[in-house]
């Protein structure tokens, strides 16, 4: 009974110790369209873009958008090709590691968007 209790503690302090690790990395920020084209790389908002990523995903249909509804909502991306977007998100909380979210099209419509992180 003894060992059963110390394995129970030594669960849930790793349990409350993983929360507080992961604490930093994930965000409930929730996506601002004017501040996420506004932003601007700096010590206070290094990873601003990084932090609405959640909300953007969930609160967003960003499959079946055209090209027009992507640029109303993001703004200009910073590399703009006939069949891609690119937006820089800036420092990703993992050490120097920085990302970008890229928005495929085909059609004038996204079929597909990942975020890269590196």
């Amino acid at each position: 009974m003894k060992r059963l209790f110390q394995y129970g503690v030594l669960v849930v302090g790793i349990i409350f110790l993983i929360g507080f690790l992961l604490k930093g990395n994930i965000t409930h920020e929730k996506f601002d369209s004017d501040r996420w084209k506004n932003w601007t790389e700096s010590e206070t908002e290094w990873s601003l873009r990084w932090d609405m990523m959640n909300s953007l995903r969930n609160d967003y249909k960003l499959k079946g958008m055209t090209k027009n509804e992507i640029l109303e909502l993001l703004g200009e991306p910073e590399i703009n090709t006939n069949t891609e977007f690119r937006y820089y998100l800036g420092y990703s909380k993992r050490g120097i590691n920085t990302g970008a979210l890229t928005i495929k099209f085909e059609n004038n419509k996204v079929v597909d968007y990942s975020v890269w992180d590196g």
